[in-house]
């Protein structure tokens, strides 16, 4: 009996799937991107072998050697910051919006060609975020089952000022990855969804932030997010 689905989990800061796998190297258009795979589930770190940072990642790499290896469904990590109390640095957060401040980042496969209109209504499937609140529950996991995410061009973290700015339009987390990479998981045809990892409370809403403290954070939460997603990933492929 064939398998029903080939999946990919693109992993962030501090998160790690098939360690025990030596992975490869896929050509791209774009650019080389780094994946392991294991049956009909991929692991793409998104910050690549090397660990770029941010603004650097080499996203429409990422997402065309996943669309080459016929990948249906995305599931993905973020760390972000909480622009809000009630979302607690350690929370788990189902993203289902974002609001994009990037500046300088390609949006989209074929810039120079005709432009590619995107629906982005619902830029995180519902199907799969279904799929992700139902595991949760299973597993017993808190999980915040909505959260409109900021993207900020990084790599600096930023001001209070920038951060009142989010709140005020009705940002709940901030992160610096999701963007492009959703918006092309859309361009290529392959629902997405992302668990949003909080690290931290974002400036003015705690002293100081460090990178230090977000690798701290997501190295604690990484096997229970980690148990989440190999459940979901389970009951699909």
């Amino acid at each position: 009996m064939k398998s029903k689905n080939k999946i990919a989990v693109i992993g962030g800061t501090g998160f790690e799937l098939l360690s025990d796998i030596k992975g490869q190297t896929i050509s791209t258009p774009y650019g080389k991107a780094f994946l392991k795979e294991k049956g009909n589930l991929i692991f793409l770190p998104r910050h690549g072998k090397k660990y770029l940072a941010p603004h650097r990642i080499n996203f429409r790499a990422n997402l065309t050697a996943l669309k080459k290896k016929g990948v249906k469904s995305i599931l993905a990590t973020a760390a972000c910051g909480s622009l809000r109390k009630n979302i607690q640095p350690r929370d788990f957060v189902l993203l289902s919006d974002f609001v994009d401040f990037t500046k300088s980042r390609i949006q989209t496969f074929n810039p120079l060609g005709a432009p590619n209109y995107i629906d982005m209504s619902e830029p995180y499937s519902e199907f799969l975020r279904g799929e992700i609140l139902k595991a949760a529950q299973e597993l017993k996991i808190k999980i915040h089952k909505t959260g409109i995410y900021a993207c900020a061009e990084g790599p600096r973290f930023e001001t209070k000022a920038e951060i009142r700015a989010f709140q005020m339009l009705g940002c709940e987390v901030v992160g610096m990855t999701q963007m492009p990479e959703v918006v092309l998981a859309a361009e290529a045809g392959i629902p997405y969804a992302a668990l949003g990892i909080v690290t931290n409370y974002a400036a003015g809403l705690q002293k100081r932030i460090s990178g230090q403290e977000v690798m701290e954070i997501m190295r604690i939460k990484s096997q229970k997010a980690k148990q989440l997603l190999l459940k979901v990933c389970e009951s699909l492929i």
